[in-house]
């Protein structure tokens, strides 16, 4: 199980990261409740490359902060591709940042389906007009799958900027 060193050492490459390239970063959190923006303030110097975070646990939320469609929510669940799509490029409209991370998901222990199980999460990193996308499905409790969670959040910034150069 990942801990929290190795969070805090994947937060300070993505922070040397984006600070070497002069980039700022947002997030938007769903299922995570601002784990992942938590982890990247408390690495000294943040403010040099995170811009800001938006906590959007609620359907409301998403569609208030970050520009979620209703229409979208209501056909493919809050818990969707299409709505982490929207809440990364909403995230990036409505903040200074360059690359935005959205997130949402079940971490459980309830709220499961068959079509959506408990530890289904969508991801969205979103950098300019292009939006990469990823589901995954957790195993563990409520905690692990929300650490989980953020690890591949912030692995996934490093993969943009590192491995899609």
């Amino acid at each position: 199980m990942l801990d929290s060193i190795a969070l805090q050492r994947l937060s300070n490459r993505v922070g040397g990261e984006m600070r070497s390239r002069g980039q700022y970063l947002a997030v938007a959190e769903s299922c995570t409740g601002g784990w992942i923006a938590k982890c990247c303030t408390d690495v000294a110097g943040s403010s040099q490359w995170f811009d800001r975070g938006f906590v959007t646990y609620s359907n409301q939320a998403k569609q208030e902060m970050v520009a979620v469609l209703p229409d979208t929510i209501a056909a493919q669940g809050a818990v969707s591709e299409a709505v982490v799509t929207e809440m990364a490029t909403g995230a990036l409209a409505n903040s200074r940042a360059d690359i935005s991370i959205a997130v949402s998901g079940i971490a459980g222990p309830g709220g499961g389906t068959e079509e959506k199980p408990v530890g289904t999460v969508w991801l969205a990193w979103a950098m300019g007009p292009e939006v990469v996308t990823l589901q995954q499905h957790y195993q563990g409790d409520r905690e692990a799958i929300r650490r989980q969670t953020v690890a591949t959040a912030l692995q996934g910034v490093l993969d943009l900027l590192v491995i899609g150069q």
